[in-house]
């Protein structure tokens, strides 16, 4: 079995502290088998890591839809941001990629999918991350979890990983990590590990926003 982190963040998004090289060394040290880099509206992060990793890596995207996050998992190609959800997950599926919902029922988060929306785009979901260790309450997690259930969705787990500190936090053990057509059924073979990140994480993503704004100017 390998522990798969599928959603983690490099110093590509604009809120995140780590370096390709750095998650590749702390995934080693963590016994971390395969990642999925999942950067705020960008897969350069996720090619960079891959370029560094000698484990498997997915090419992965959190894109910012005009009615909340989406998670995209073996991308060719960036997916623009601001479109509606139902068209990000048409263009996630054109290039052959698979179709997700992050912490879809965190109430904190304003970036999450309204139960509306995600009732309306269940028909082009392949899975629900029903487990986010950033999420801050558990109970919404357990919420993702039941939706998963009631609609045959299988679930990933990730760190949402921004910093050394997170990485590593929640994962799936899968008997192996294949191409796009083996994955979803490997997820239904894993079990889902880890926990929650204090809340004091959110604060490195306030520092990275502040750096990079200050690099800006």
């Amino acid at each position: 079995m390998i522990k798969a982190d599928l959603h983690v963040h490099t110093s590509y998004s604009v809120d995140g502290c780590m370096s390709p090289e750095e998650i590749v060394e702390l995934s080693r040290a963590r016994g971390i088998g395969a990642l999925a880099i999942t950067d705020h509206n960008t897969i350069g992060g996720a090619h960079a890591v891959r370029t560094a990793a000698s484990f498997p890596i997915i090419v992965g995207q959190e894109v910012s839809t005009d009615q909340g996050e989406l998670l995209g998992l073996f991308l060719e190609e960036e997916v623009p941001r601001g479109l509606s959800a139902r068209e990000t997950a048409r263009l996630i599926k054109e290039q052959g990629g698979l179709v997700g919902v992050p912490h879809p029922f965190d109430k904190l988060r304003v970036e999450s999918l309204d139960g509306s929306v995600l009732s309306d785009i269940a028909d082009q979901l392949d899975f629900i991350e029903g487990l986010n260790s950033r999420t801050t309450f558990a109970g919404d997690n357990l919420r993702a979890q039941e939706f998963a259930g009631l609609n045959g969705l299988p679930c990933t787990a990730g760190s949402d990983a921004h910093s050394a500190h997170e990485l590593g936090r929640a994962y799936v053990e899968l008997p192996a990590l294949g191409d796009r057509d083996q994955f979803l059924e490997q997820l239904r073979e894993g079990h889902i590990g880890g926990g929650l990140s204090p809340f004091w994480v959110h604060f490195f993503s306030i520092y990275a926003r502040a750096r990079n704004r200050l690099r800006r100017e």
